[in-house]
């Protein structure tokens, strides 16, 4: 299951944990991305915190964290290579994973319809 925030963030759930990146739109907004900023394994965050930044050609911009939990891993990958958050933005360029505290919140979150609906807007 995947699901989409207001901000251009996904999560895809994996049993308890959530992957999660930024969308195809948000990476097509900012252009070539340059640098990202992961956060440190262990972290706690709550859905809407910062929990990280994304810097492109263009600008820079907070990613806002989709769902409760802690941090269980990073793409080292990524933070190597940002531009794979252009590429390969729903797949080689996720963020981070974290364990989810709060499952529910997921309900609070599109699905891919109506994310899609949501850029028509």
């Amino acid at each position: 299951m995947i699901r989409f925030s207001e901000e251009h963030v996904w999560v895809r759930v994996e049993g308890d944990i959530g992957v999660v990146g930024i969308t195809a739109h948000a990476q097509d907004t900012l252009g070539d991305i340059v640098f990202v900023e992961l956060p440190a394994v262990g972290r706690t965050l709550a859905a809407g915190a910062v929990a990280g930044v994304v810097e492109s050609v263009k600008a820079a911009a907070d990613v806002y964290n989709p769902v409760s939990g802690s941090v269980t891993e990073v793409n080292e990958a990524l933070r190597e290579d940002p531009a794979l958050a252009n590429s390969a933005p729903l797949d080689a360029g996720w963020f981070y994973k974290l364990r989810l505290s709060n499952p529910a919140e997921l309900e609070a979150l599109m699905d891919e319809d109506s994310y899609a609906s949501s850029l028509m807007t």
